[in-house]
């Protein structure tokens, strides 16, 4: 991936999931926080809800491909992590890239947009 690292940190996680913003949808739910670097960082999870091992498996590898197909129209220095849902293992993953062309991408960058910039106000 381009401008991508990967998440592995647990406390990275945790700090996403409890002070980011998130938009959730039928087939993941996007958390997203600026990290005030100059390339992104991505995590990816799938809970044991979505199925069995190869269930989760695809639906990450649908994540990571939807990511890397528009990870160019994405602002730099966030922090994102993706969690898939259980639906997401019923479609195909041209349908799971339309959704993230057509509003994942939007989303994101509309959340990204409404932190506010540091030492600017409260």
């Amino acid at each position: 991936m381009l401008y991508t690292e990967i998440l592995n940190d647990n406390k990275d996680f945790l700090t996403l999931y409890k002070k980011g913003r998130y938009s959730a949808s039928k087939y993941s739910v996007i958390y997203v926080r600026p990290n005030g670097r100059p390339f992104n960082r991505l995590g990816i999870t799938a809970g044991k809800k979505v199925g069995n091992a190869v269930s989760r498996n695809r639906a990450k590898r649908l994540i990571r491909l939807a990511y890397r197909l528009y990870e160019k129209d994405m602002p730099i220095g966030m922090d994102i992590v993706i969690v898939a849902r259980s639906r997401i293992c019923e479609i195909k993953s041209q349908e799971y890239c339309g959704y993230m062309e057509k509003y994942g991408i939007a989303e994101i960058n509309k959340m990204f947009r409404s932190f506010k910039p540091s030492g600017q106000g409260k």
